[in-house]
């Protein structure tokens, strides 16, 4: 077991894409400037470094390709790196032209611990425009199968079917393409990721013209998401022939169809960037995508493995560098929360318009308790009917007072309703439930102090059973309001009880996107002033199901203490049902994340209190133990049986017809045996 403040030890690597200064025709000024790099990223614990293409000699040297002396001065400077990299944690990728039996090939060489593991030639040479790449090079595609190639007086592997395989770090597969062979309809790192290959690495020169980098961002990032791996570019830069082009040096690592980390460009200077990549991750979502495997045994790619040790630091703390949001529910932009928020109400809407279209309901009927989730769930009534053109009116609204309700929420759910134009009314179940307690024997009917289950249990049903009634009297659909992070928690009543519901169009929505999805209906306006200043009013309620009694003066009763923030829980239920992590490595991340207030990314319209929040390995811990007992063993039966509803967030629902399948009987020790093994601090 390594150490588990080590990003080696938590399934990542992190990666450095590397853009030296080149010197045309100095391989040896080339290969000095090489080891500054390597050496670079072994100081900040990487273990990979991409180069540009035939980084040691330059790209834009023509016809000095076919020279001699050059070609000799590569093959002693391509010493140099190699030996420099013994004792060095990196694979250096370097790009350099190599002779083989009287042909030349424009070549990646893959360089770990003083030795050569392999050499990649490339593919696909551009020979049109303003390349002449068919000049100089022979492709990859003319040698024999089980080619060699003699570098340094060893014969090593040599072709485009090479992946490299850290026999040490789970998940690691490289696989090294050059420059064209990333633009052509099917790449070569498209077979490599079917044949295993997780991490893609690609050697450019790719001179820039305008616009160019807005497309390398783009075939970057949707190769990594289409072959599901992790995609690396370097470009030429500062150095390369200006007679008849100009070089911008970018460099990009990209993750499943998300941009990790992006260059300078244009840059004068040697530059690098870093990022943490998830080799885990990767690994769980092929492991899910059956269309993704189904090719892979179609196309069967053929494949020679390197195998090596990486040595990656596990035993030591390697603190993860990669940004990791607090809300993986909510974007942390302006621009993507806005059309999140915008796509969420809709497809809530229109699964709600759907469903009253279809089952020729006259209405809706729906609990207010001027809390967050029906709060939202009534936004949502009304966006659903405005598209319909339906009037307002056949929205039923009620608020159910009973024996904690207080007058801050009600008056907060009155406001709501009024200012949304819906057909709203009181019924205070008071009385219903003390009847059903005195039916029951239950002590609390004689006025003793007995808040148990069954008392905030008879609350539940009752208000969920007078819905129910209400809309058979009026022809309407109940509305549910219950969220995924209640779900997930079994923190709601089962049968007659907040989980039940003809429709229910929050149950793929966790709290803490309910709560941005209030404040920006708040922020926009959208509802008008009224409306506004009511949902600023839900937000500033501390979340509570009102279901204890308290003495004036006294905090109602808090939901989160017993069921632990919901900005954990609802990062913690994300990592686990999205990527199928671990208790070890979710604590990990969620340091990462919440450990330091100063840390973590959130979205734009978080509060000042909010972004200053902080949570403790010890407290991280505790809640995941909460989580584990909660979701994988005491509530499944609930998710079982729940009512229908729109999957909205790319995180998953949990409904047992569409992401979540789990038996209600399971046991949770797995987890909470990998939890025991976090440290406390």
């Amino acid at each position: 077991m390594g150490s588990f403040h080590s990003l080696y030890d938590q399934g990542f690597a992190r990666v450095c894409v590397a853009t030296p200064v080149v010197a045309l025709a100095d391989p040896g000024k080339n290969a000095r400037e090489a080891v500054r790099a390597i050496e670079a990223a072994h100081s900040r614990d990487a273990g990979l470094v991409l180069f540009p293409e035939l980084s040691l000699s330059g790209y834009s040297i023509d016809d000095l390709l076919h020279q001699s002396a050059l070609l000799d001065a590569v093959e002693s400077a391509l010493g140099e790196v190699v030996a420099a990299t013994a004792g060095r944690l990196p694979v250096a990728l370097v790009g350099a032209p190599l002779r083989r039996e009287g042909a030349l090939y424009n070549c990646a060489v893959v360089v770990h611990g003083g030795r050569v593991l392999g050499v990649v030639p490339k593919s696909f040479l551009p020979n049109y425009r303003e390349f002449y790449e068919g000049r100089h090079f022979s492709p990859a595609d003319g040698l024999p199968a089980g080619a060699t190639i003699r570098v340094g007086g060893e014969d090593v592997p040599f072709g485009a079917d090479l992946l490299f395989e850290a026999s040490d770090l789970s998940g690691f597969r490289l696989h090294v393409e050059i420059c064209e062979d990333f633009w052509v309809p099917i790449p070569p790192s498209s077979r490599a990721a079917l044949a295993g290959a997780t991490v893609l690495a690609n050697l450019s020169a790719s001179n820039v013209t305008v616009g160019k980098a807005a497309w390398r961002r783009t075939l970057a990032a949707a190769q990594s998401g289409r072959c599901v791996a992790a995609y690396l570019y370097s470009a030429a830069g500062w150095g390369e022939s200006t007679t008849d082009l100009a070089w911008d040096g970018q460099g990009l690592v990209c993750e499943n169809g998300v941009e990790l980390a992006e260059g300078p460009r244009f840059a004068t200077e040697a530059s690098a960037i870093f990022a943490d990549v998830d080799l885990e991750r990767l690994e769980q979502e092929r492991m899910r995508l059956t269309t993704f495997r189904d090719q892979a045994r179609r196309e069967a790619p053929s494949s020679r493995r390197v195998r090596f040790a990486l040595g990656a630091p596990r035993d030591r703390a390697v603190p993860l560098e990669r940004a990791a949001p607090r809300f993986p529910y909510v974007p942390d932009d302006d621009a993507r929360l806005a059309e999140l928020c915008y796509e969420a109400f809709n497809i809530q809407a229109t699964g709600l318009r759907q469903r009253i279209a279809t089952s020729g309901a006259k209405g809706v009927v729906i609990g207010v308790s001027g809390g967050l989730d029906s709060a939202h769930a009534l936004l949502v009534c009304a966006t659903a009917f405005d598209a319909l053109g339906l009037p307002r009116s056949a929205i039923h609204a009620y608020t159910l007072p009973a024996f904690a309700t207080s007058e801050r929420t009600k008056a907060t759910a009155w406001a709501l309703m009024r200012a949304l134009g819906v057909d709203a009314a009181e019924i205070d179940v008071t009385e219903a439930c003390r009847r059903m307690l005195a039916d029951i024997g239950h002590p609390a009917a004689r006025g003793e102090a007995v808040h148990d289950v069954t008392f905030e249990n008879v609350q539940a049903g009752a208000r969920t059973s007078l819905l129910f009634r209400l809309a058979n009297a009026k022809g309407a659909l109940v509305v549910g309001t219950g969220d995924l992070s209640e779900l997930a928690l079994g923190w709601c009543t089962y049968g007659v009880g907040d989980q039940m519901a003809h429709y229910n169009v929050n149950s793929s929505v966790p709290k803490t996107l309910i709560q941005h999805l209030i404040r920006w209906v708040a922020a926009e306006g959208r509802f008008g002033e009224a409306a506004a200043r009511a949902l600023d009013e839900v937000l500033a309620t501390e979340i509570s199901p009102e279901l204890v009694p308290v003495a004036p003066g006294e905090k109602p009763q808090s939901t989160e203490a017993i069921v632990g923030p919901y900005a954990l829980q609802d990062f913690t239920l994300f990592h686990a049902t999205r990527y199928g992590f671990g208790p070890r490595k979710i604590a990990f991340l969620a340091l990462a994340a919440w450990g330091d207030a100063t840390r973590g990314r959130w979205p734009p319209n978080m509060t000042d209190d909010a972004r200053a929040l902080a949570y403790g390995l010890p407290e991280i811990k505790r809640w995941l133990g909460v989580f584990a007992k909660r979701f994988y063993q005491a509530s499944q039966f609930k998710r079982s049986a729940m009512p229908n509803g729109p999957k909205v967030s790319s995180g998953g629902s949990l409904s047992p017809r569409g992401d979540w399948r789990a038996p209600s009987d399971s046991s949770a020790a797995p987890w909470l045996e990998e939890l025991a093994r976090v440290p406390d601090a």
